[in-house]
């Protein structure tokens, strides 16, 4: 690592994040491993979350802040952050949740005693608004710190809750290997199992991680999937994402396909997949159905 570069990279993308910022902030900066740069990129943000973030890089020489001048989607502030980072390991950390002081500390010792490990990640306890804690996840991953590739893809693709995994410490240098986070619904899951045929995922068996619960949360703000997908990018609006399981099917087959597997890998996976595909196969019949119907709409006002 160069001289003056920290071995973590926090990324933190914010927009009008005011309410639940400096807590999380603040949890970042308490970490017992110190040796990191917070990264925040924020969206352009109509509140005070400018104010708040200049403030911290005024104090705290480890913050670095960029603003952009407008919302650009959280898809382009999740991959942003990653693009400014500099370290060989990265975390993503939302301007909601809270991390335990131990959290850092105790990822960064699980990537550095084992180079097959390449991404670290805690239990979790769910909170609410007011930072009550609303009880332990059950996190139903079990074979993600399998050796075997296909075993711990097919674990991600079947098992796989809520993604916090996606807010564990990565190796930099495997992420670079993905797509990173893509335009469609749902892409962190797919990253996610990407990752899995990447490496190993080991799990802290301590609840370090506090994911915040709260009606201005993404996926309950947002509960249409037109809605969701422009929160993934503002100029999605307007147009049809009705075929989110759909996409997810193709995406998988792709993210199997990109990376380096052999033949007999590659093979279970897919029949992983074939399995998925029966699992969905009801919701993906309905999802096609519904387009095709408003393709046939759309033509018949157009020629009216």
């Amino acid at each position: 690592m160069h001289k003056g570069i920290p071995r973590v990279s926090i990324g933190l993308p914010v927009f009008n994040g005011e309410q639940f910022l400096p807590e999380a902030v603040d949890s970042l900066l308490r970490q017992t491993y110190s040796d990191f740069e917070l990264v925040i990129s924020d969206n352009g943000s109509t509140d005070c979350t400018e104010t708040i973030c200049r403030d911290y890089a005024a104090k705290d020489r480890r913050v670095r802040y960029y603003r952009g001048n407008q919302n650009r989607g959280s898809v382009w502030n999740f991959n942003r952050v990653f693009t400014l980072a500099r370290a060989e390991y990265f975390k993503w950390a939302a301007c909601d949740d809270i991390c335990a002081p131990e959290y850092l500390g105790a990822c960064v010792e699980a990537l550095d005693s084992d180079v097959s490990v390449i991404l670290c990640y805690s239990e979790t306890i769910l909170i609410d608004e007011k930072g009550k804690q609303l009880g332990r996840y059950i996190d139903r991953c079990t074979d993600a710190g399998s050796t075997v590739p296909h075993e711990r893809f097919r674990d991600l693709i079947a098992n796989l809750g809520l993604s916090n995994p996606m807010f564990g410490l990565i190796r930099a240098k495997a992420l670079r290997r993905t797509p990173v986070i893509a335009n469609y619904i749902g892409s962190d899951i797919v990253l996610l199992a990407e990752l899995a045929l990447l490496g190993r995922f080991y799990k802290i068996p301590n609840y370090l991680f506090f994911r915040r619960d709260h009606p201005q949360k993404s996926d309950r703000a947002n509960r249409t999937l037109e809605e969701l997908a422009v929160w993934y990018r503002p100029d999605n609006k307007g147009s049809i994402h009705q075929l989110r399981n759909s996409r997810l099917f193709l995406e998988y087959l792709a993210c199997v396909r990109r990376q380096p597997l052999c033949f007999q890998q590659k093979a279970r996976c897919y029949l992983h997949m074939a399995k998925w595909l029966k699992w969905e196969l009801k919701e993906i019949s309905s999802e096609c159905t519904y387009a095709l119907t408003q393709m046939a709409t759309s033509r018949r006002e157009n020629r009216a």
